[in-house]
């Protein structure tokens, strides 16, 4: 090995084991950190990638992997990828159009080709993130979208789709017909990609400003339900249409590849006064979004509702609002809020940030995790990375294991450990089997814990013999031990290394 090589080996491994965990001298590792650390990426209205339509497929690969690494780098793990905003796709599909946000022309491919999704994907797991898509179900036509082309679902499916007021085209949830093209168009996605999860956010019934605070009109469908002898009241009609989609393609989700994650990120506020001081927007009776049943129930693996309010407004304070959630949440799924970052860079909001995080961690212990809007606002606020990285990111995580989906332990890895001057180099086999997904390293110096989690994909680490934590000692490399764990969150038996 050239004296370039080994000093490069040596800097990647002082690297990746500058994090420790104190512990006691134990017979086996401290269990794994684990928390969901995830960012969503908006693709409608160029929100976040591409920065522009009709870019050149090699500027839209170079944005796309520079948000990954910021990713990767500040130890997050999943990211919330944007591949339908308006019944578009920024995939190959059979079903809908190439998305304008993409090439600037709706129905257009890249040139040269490549699949967007595809991409994102291989990328996201090469660098240990899991990928979520996130699909709008029911948003025809972004007001922002470009014209609407002839391969709209507005011209091939001109009777489901509805013009709103303020320049927004809707499809009619409770057609039946909505929700058979919706349900194909995820069930595809499931079927032909490796993707990690599937997401909705709040838009179910649009927004009542969407059609300048006038009713949805759902007229025809409405006078075809009733004279079907229908005899739910309106509200309830339509919100038994949303929650059967729900359902279905959870269940569909289920059968198709059952460790891949149904993920809803609903308005954050159920119905005002639920719990009782707090108030504001009704989702349940003006977006039809039933969501509290939707945790009840559990029709979803992980549940992120939007509190993208402070900690000390009263009237939709953060941890009033997640413990409410949390008591509604009888089936045991995660509980992953959604906090909104905003513009302001300042030290008191970097404050109510990385407290809200803290109160996510000690009021939902069991599966710790949020999601940030967006990863704009992150890459925007510099302050608020340092301080993450530096404190409560400052050591990788595993996503939270999710044992429904499926608890059978996976292989422990087949490794080994080998001298090489003052480095230990852990190799393993190549892992052929899709269901691994993470690697962890667990390292003691003197009686200290280092964890380092890696990516499915690699298949060897270098370890520094002598770790020095602080200016002035240094310390033994005492023990190694290794661990897999598969796509349901499931780590197997840790191995104990020697050398």
């Amino acid at each position: 090995m050239s004296s370039k090589s080994y000093f490069s080996l040596l800097k990647r491994a002082l690297i990746l084991f500058t994090i420790t965990v104190s512990s006691g001298v134990v017979a086996q590792p401290p269990e794994a950190m684990r928390e969901f650390r995830a960012a969503w990426v908006a693709t409608v209205a160029n929100i976040n990638w591409p920065s522009k339509p009709g870019l050149p497929v090699d500027q839209q690969q170079f944005e796309a992997l520079k948000l990954l690494d910021f990713l990767r780098d500040n130890n997050f793990n999943a990211v919330i990828f944007q591949v339908r905003p308006q019944c578009d796709a920024l995939y190959k599909s059979e079903l809908e159009p190439w998305s304008y946000y993409l090439t600037g022309t709706q129905g257009k491919a890249p040139e040269p080709f490549y699949d967007p999704l595809e991409f994102w994907i291989d990328a996201a797991h090469e660098r240990g993130i899991e990928l979520h898509v996130w699909l709008n179900p029911y948003r025809a036509h972004h007001k922002d979208g470009g014209p609407v082309s002839d391969q709209s679902i507005v011209k091939t499916k001109p009777g489901l789709a509805r013009y709103l007021k303020e320049g927004y085209w809707w499809l009619d949830p409770a057609a039946k017909e909505t929700q058979d093209h919706s349900y194909a168009v995820a069930m595809d996605i499931v079927k032909r990609y490796d993707i990690d999860g599937l997401h909705f956010d709040d838009y179910f019934y649009p927004y009542p400003s969407y059609n300048l605070n006038e009713d949805f009109p759902d007229q025809d469908t409405w006078d075809a339900y009733k004279k079907a002898g229908g005899q739910l009241s309106r509200g309830d009609w339509r919100r038994e249409a949303v929650n059967n989609f729900i359902e279905r393609l959870y269940q569909g989700i289920k059968s198709e590849k059952p460790h891949v994650k149904f993920g809803l990120s609903p308005f954050g506020i159920w119905r005002p006064g639920f719990p009782p001081q707090i108030e504001g927007f009704d989702q349940y009776e003006q977006l039809y979004a039933d969501a509290k049943l939707w945790l009840n129930k559990g029709w979803i693996d992980y549940f992120a509702p939007q509190l993208y309010w402070p900690i000390n407004r009263l009237a939709q304070s953060f941890p009033v609002l997640l413990g409410w959630w949390a008591q509604e949440n009888e089936k045991n799924r995660h509980l992953w809020p959604g906090i909104s970052i905003g513009r302001d860079t300042g030290l008191a909001q970097i404050r109510e940030i990385n407290n809200q995080i803290l109160i996510t961690r000690g009021m939902v212990p069991q599966s710790m995790g949020v999601i940030h809007w967006s990863i704009g606002q992150l890459i925007n606020n510099a302050g608020l990375i340092k301080s993450l990285k530096e404190g409560l990111y400052k050591q990788k995580a595993l996503v939270p294991a999710s044992p429904w989906l499926g608890n059978k332990k996976p292989e422990a890895p087949k490794a080994k450990a080998i001298m090489h001057d003052s480095l230990v180099i852990v190799v393993w086999r190549e892992q052929k089997e899709k269901e691994i997904v993470n690697w962890v390293i667990y390292s003691r110096y003197g009686n200290r814990w280092n964890q380092n989690v890696l990516p499915g994909c690699e298949t060897s680490i270098p370890i520094p013999k002598i770790l020095v934590p602080y200016a002035k000692d240094a310390v033994q490399l005492e023990e190694i031990w290794m661990s897999s764990v598969n796509n349901t969150g499931i780590e197997s038996e840790k191995i104990k290394l020697t050398w």
